[in-house]
């Protein structure tokens, strides 16, 4: 025992540290973690020179990777979304894993491979990378856009059809038609009543049972229960002899119309990343590099024989579909890779002795080459769709990978984030919703958010500070984050997450006094609301207007007190109107934007070369592009255009210093 323990931890050191180096590596290198995966399977693996992993060591934990993909990707889907896609998905789906599997198994078939090995090569084929597609499309900002919703849709489909593959594969090693129809038949009973039983269990135990984890406010518990719910939902699907992915997909797809998803879907992903590197570790083992430089030329034409088919075939249906001609391009561009599941299937027929390993290897080395192509076809989608229905680079890519997609489900672009949900959360949401701007919130009590929920409010279970939480609600696309409770390390989290994500998003934060206004200010936060200054302003106020002072100048004297303290409210240009009936206006700081010209002394110097005494720098235009609060290091060149903020005399100063 003793002896088996030392293996099997030695075995994980070994794993642990040529994974962290070859992702590192990899990853600076820009190129995808999944392939770094891959490689260190073909490093460790028992077809290369140097140490083996025993395959058995990581083969269990791997498994869970996939199931806890499937579960975030269910809660991606909800029924009403997939409701809403059931021609497009269901139809493209259905016709292009068909059709591919006949195409392709067709041409294996014709190529000297026996029926059963060519079906197999055929479904390995039809199958995309959830992983790699979903993955490179978040990366691009992509992942909200019309035709990365359907590829994404197609490849989860793809990934539901494995469920009878995986049943109809070790039927075909016996060669028995009778059975063969007797296990599908089976199956799909099996799926029915999975479906069923997560349908009930969703409705009737696993809502009612997240409120009351929720209601406790821990965050261990929430975790446990998320694990045990997904792990709970794969087991009962591989009770029933169908796959623990399908299981997971069910629960997940259960809960993503509950306030829970986001918070699930930041809870699970730590679990998912790591053992999806140890599934695709488990794949890299497979491949034998001593054998690719006999078979290369003929994965190479598997490879492009994957990728053009399956383009032409997505793109094809989905114009019979009618989706126009663009979308319908980039969407057979996303779902050409080959996929995780395929390898699934291959290594299934491989046990069961229904392809031999010469092909079999040919087959998993052609899919690798797709995967390795993948990302620059996802990356360059539009570009390359654009070019082959003629409308070339006419579209920027950052421009149409904004498109929204209404059909299935919310959108979130060009919105406020609101963290906490409580009587300032709420009396700002209500006023943006006045003002016809779109926000969504979120908040750790269930109570508040399940009454808000049902009174039709786009309020989410979830903790702010967490940078999963943010990006799941859209910080990458939003115009404006309000941190409306008075819970200081939270707001230090949410500003640091927020300045990482997104450095030029407006961040305005509550505190309770002006004790924390600088701190806060440092930290990232745009503008710091003290709630004691406003309660005091306002009760001070109420108290003039008891003393018959007159209105006008009861109110003139709070925005004098304001602007006091309020960076955004002192930051104006003074040329409007609305300032002229003030006294002081004439000598009380003010915006001016400076232009700098080729030959001024300000040219190749940084702002802090340039001593701009009594002034602060708030933005920088150069070239169209505005930065908010540019570094004293930033180096100015010809044509940049400063905006100072400060009183006249010194905005005079500094601009007779940037001119030169």
């Amino acid at each position: 025992m003793t002896l088996m323990f030392d293996s099997w931890f030695l075995d994980m050191l070994l794993l642990l540290g040529c994974t962290v180096g070859v992702v590192f590596l990899f990853q600076r290198l820009h190129i995808p973690s999944s392939l770094a995966y891959l490689m260190v399977g073909v490093l460790l693996g028992p077809h290369t020179a140097g140490p083996v992993i025993e395959q058995q060591h990581i083969k269990s934990a791997a498994e869970f990777g996939i199931v806890f993909l499937l579960f975030t990707i269910g809660l991606s889907f909800s029924l009403s979304q997939l409701h809403a896609l059931r021609h497009l998905v269901l139809g493209l789906g259905t016709a292009q894993v068909a059709l591919t599997t006949v195409v392709i198994g067709i041409s294996a078939w014709l190529a000297g491979l026996s029926p059963a090995a060519a079906f197999v090569v055929g479904a390995v084929f039809a199958q995309s990378s959830t992983t790699v597609i979903s993955q490179q499309l978040s990366e691009q900002g992509e992942e909200h856009s019309r035709h990365g919703r359907l590829g994404v849709a197609l490849s989860v489909f793809q990934d539901v059809t494995t469920v009878p593959l995986v049943v109809a594969i070790p039927v075909l090693g016996q060669a028995l038609e009778l059975g063969l129809m007797d296990s599908l038949t089976g199956a799909l009973g099996k799926a029915v009543l999975a479906f069923a039983l997560m349908f009930a269990a969703g409705r009737w135990l696993l809502r009612p049972l997240f409120h009351a984890v929720a209601e406790r406010r821990s965050a261990e518990l929430f975790t446990l229960t998320v694990l045990l719910t997904c792990l709970g939902a794969a087991s009962l699907t591989h009770l029933l002899g169908l796959s623990m992915p399908f299981g997971a997909f069910l629960a997940g797809m259960m809960l993503s119309e509950t306030e829970f998803r986001h918070q699930m879907e930041a809870t699970i992903r730590p679990f998912r990343d790591v053992l999806l590197g140890l599934f695709f570790v488990g794949i890299g083992m497979l491949v034998d590099p001593s054998a690719i430089p006999a078979i290369w030329h003929w994965a190479v034409v598997g490879a492009l024989a994957l990728l053009g088919v399956k383009t032409l075939l997505v793109a094809g249906l989905g114009r019979w579909a009618g989706i126009d001609a663009l979308t319908a391009w980039r969407v057979g561009l996303l779902v050409a890779v080959g996929g995780e599941f395929g390898f699934a299937l291959l290594a299934l027929a491989l046990g069961a002795g229904i392809i031999e390993e010469e092909p079999a290897q040919i087959v998993l080395t052609a899919v690798l080459f797709s995967m390795i192509v993948a990302p620059l076809l996802i990356r360059f989608n539009r570009a390359i769709a654009g070019a082959l229905v003629g409308e070339g680079r006419s579209v920027p890519p950052e421009l149409n990978s904004a498109v929204s997609f209404d059909e299935v489900g919310e959108t979130l672009r060009d919105h406020a984030i609101i963290c906490g949900y409580g009587r300032i959360g709420q009396s700002v949401g209500h006023l943006l919703e006045k003002e016809r701007i779109a926000y969504v919130a979120l908040d750790l009590d269930p109570s508040r958010v399940r009454e808000a929920r049902i009174a039709g409010e786009p309020v989410y279970y979830g903790d702010s500070a967490l940078r999963d939480m943010l990006e799941a609600v859209g910080v990458r696309t939003a115009r404006l984050v309000v941190v409306s409770y008075d819970d200081l390390a939270a707001a230090r989290k949410v500003l640091a997450n927020v300045r990482t994500l997104r450095p030029e998003l407006p961040v305005m934060v509550r505190t309770r006094d002006e004790a924390h206004v600088e701190d806060l200010r440092q930290a990232g936060a745009t503008e710091v609301v003290p709630e004691t200054l406003e309660a005091g302003l306002m009760i001070a106020s109420q108290a003039l207007l008891l003393l018959d002072v007159p209105l006008a100048r009861v109110m003139r004297r709070v925005r004098e007190q304001r602007q006091e303290r309020y960076l955004l409210l002192r930051e104006f240009f003074r040329g409007d109107s609305v300032f002229a009936d003030e006294p002081d206006a004439a000598g009380s700081d003010r915006l001016r934007p400076v232009l700098v010209p080729p030959d001024g002394g300000a040219v190749g110097r940084t702002l802090s070369d340039l001593g701009l005494d009594g002034v602060v720098s708030a933005a920088l235009v150069r070239q169209g592009a505005r930065v908010l609060a540019p570094p004293p290091d930033t180096r100015l060149e010809a044509g940049d255009v400063i905006v100072l903020f400060g009183p006249p005399g010194d905005l005079q100063n500094a601009e007779a210093r940037l001119v030169g």
